[in-house]
Order: structure tokens, then C-alpha cells, then sequence
């Protein structure tokens, strides 16, 4: 058997057992998630520990109604940057899908993942209007570049940079979804986020790692890794976000940006994809310094 059959065998093979999955749990936050309910009195929407000004004099300033304030905002503006990138994921995945048989388990799985990924950009955006804040979003540089990245991705960029978001998205979910003192929507939201995003995970893991790359495309595909990675991560959290707590914008960049534990949080949601990009290739000279630069290394 070659090793284009070999690859193709195991795409067939891991289509139909994240279809499977797919078939037995799946949601509908339409009906799966109760958007009726208010949020609880002195409940934070996220762990304060993961707050971008968690440690700070700035935080120390803070009232506890500011810093629940500050946690509705945060998780705010990274669901709307989840929004962003799976608008942009939706777009690749129908780009991976025009040009291969749709007969396939393969590009079933893609148009089966497109759909999820709809679903919970709705989701995400349902909680932002529930939480009465706005949808930040990545900023006007990053939503251009998105504009481009998506109609131009490589295979290595399209499944890379998927497994970047989503696992970054996965990690700080988990906490939140397991932490019963925060605030019971957010956690349901991503409750439902992990397990279908698990399925989404693994279909890019596996696509990443059959790719073999030479010398010269590795070091092109490491920089625009790279550069998915730094925006990405740096868009996170929107610096007017700050306002709502009475802190200058561009003053609340700073602190953030030196901020010891908020670099450590960015490092511990990042560490396990950093490691399986490491292990495709995708990590090295040409983007170590973009990912140092985002803080993630």
C-alpha cells in the first residue's frame, strides 16, 4: 500500500468515527441552552485567576463588582474573537471541500464540522447579547487579515491554525465549564463547545499530521503559523474593554501586556497545541520569535 492510500484509508476511517460521535451527541443551543435565565448575583462569568489583569495593582484597585464586570467583558471579547475564526473556518473548510468527492466520509465530516461551527458561532453571540456587552471582535487589522487568510490558507494553515484557536478556546473552556461558582450559562456554552469542538480537534490534529513538508515550505508554513498564532492571541482580549471598569484603554494594554500571570495563562492554555504544531514541523526558527511575541512561548 503507498502512502497516499495509507492516508487516504485513515481519513476515511477517522471521517466515520467523528460522524458516529456526531450522530450519537450533538446540540442545538437554540434549545440545549436556557437563555432565559438571568446571571447570579456576585458570580463571575470566568475564573478571576484567568483574568488579564488578575495580580496586578490595577486588580487590587478594583471592586468586586469591577472585577466580575471585567470577567462578563473578557469572555466577551474572546467568544467574539471565536466568532471571528469560525467564520474564517467555515469559509476554509468549504474551500477543503469544493475540490475533493463528497461521497467521501471525509468531506461529509468537513460539511458536518461547517454546520457545528454555525451553530456555535450563534451560540457565542447569543451569550454576548444575553450578557448585554459588545462583541469586541479582533480588531480592524486582524479582521482584514482574516479577510485575506481565509481565501488563501494552505492545508498546513487551515488545519494548523485550527488546531491553535480551538484548543486555546478548549483549554480555558474546560475551567470554566467545571467551575460550579461561576456564572451557569457561560459554563453550559461551554460545556457544549468542548465536546463538539473535541470531534473538530482531532479531524485537524489528524489532517496536520499526515502532511509531509520540505525544508522550504516548512520554514513559509512556520511563518504564517506563526502569524495566525501572534494575532490570534494578542486579539483576545480588546483593549476597550478596559473602560467598562474605569481603566484607559491603552493603559490597560500595558498592564495586561506585562503581566506575569496573564502571560503564564496564555503559555498553560497553549502549551499542549504548541507541542503537537512542534511535532508537524510547524515550530521553529522562522516563527519562534511570533510566538514569543504573543506569549505564548
Amino acid at each position: 500500500m503507498t502512502t497516499t492510500e495509507a492516508h487516504a484509508r485513515g481519513r476515511q476511517r477517522t471521517a466515520e468515527r467523528l460522524l458516529a460521535s456526531t450522530a450519537k451527541l450533538s446540540f442545538d443551543p437554540l434549545k440545549d441552552v436556557d437563555w432565559s435565565v438571568r446571571p447570579a448575583e456576585g458570580r463571575y462569568y470566568a475564573p478571576p485567576n484567568r483574568l488579564s489583569l488578575y495580580g496586578t495593582p490595577a486588580w487590587e484597585k478594583l471592586t468586586e463588582s469591577q472585577r466580575i464586570e471585567l470577567s462578563k467583558h473578557e469572555v466577551a471579547s474572546i467568544a467574539s474573537v471565536g466568532i471571528w475564526f469560525e467564520e474564517i473556518l467555515m469559509q476554509m473548510l468549504l474551500r477543503h471541500a469544493f475540490d475533493r468527492d463528497p461521497t467521501t466520509a471525509h468531506v461529509q465530516y468537513a460539511l458536518t464540522e461547517i454546520a457545528d461551527e454555525c451553530r456555535h458561532s450563534v451560540m457565542f453571540a447569543k451569550m454576548i447579547s444575553w450578557m448585554d456587552v459588545p462583541a469586541y471582535g479582533p480588531g480592524r487589522l486582524a479582521h482584514e487579515l482574516g479577510r485575506l487568510f481565509k481565501a488563501t490558507s494552505s492545508h498546513s494553515q487551515t488545519f494548523g491554525g485550527t488546531m491553535y484557536v480551538e484548543e486555546i478556546l478548549d483549554a480555558f473552556q474546560r475551567e470554566m465549564m467545571t467551575d460550579e461558582s461561576l456564572q451557569p450559562l457561560p459554563r453550559q456554552v461551554s460545556r457544549i463547545h468542548v465536546i463538539e469542538e473535541s470531534r473538530h480537534i482531532s479531524y485537524a490534529r489528524e489532517e496536520l499530521t499526515r502532511r509531509e513538508l520540505g525544508p522550504l515550505r516548512r520554514r513559509y508554513e512556520q511563518l504564517m503559523i506563526g502569524s495566525i498564532i501572534y494575532f490570534s492571541t494578542t486579539r483576545l482580549i480588546h483593549p476597550a474593554l478596559y473602560a467598562a471598569v474605569g481603566i484607559d484603554p491603552r493603559e490597560g494594554r500595558r498592564i495586561a501586556r506585562a503581566n506575569p500571570h496573564w502571560r503564564t495563562t496564555k503559555r498553560e492554555m497553549a502549551a499542549k497545541v504548541i507541542g503537537v504544531l512542534d511535532q508537524a514541523g510547524l515550530v521553529g526558527r522562522s516563527n519562534r520569535w511570533l510566538l514569543r511575541a504573543a506569549g505564548v512561548v
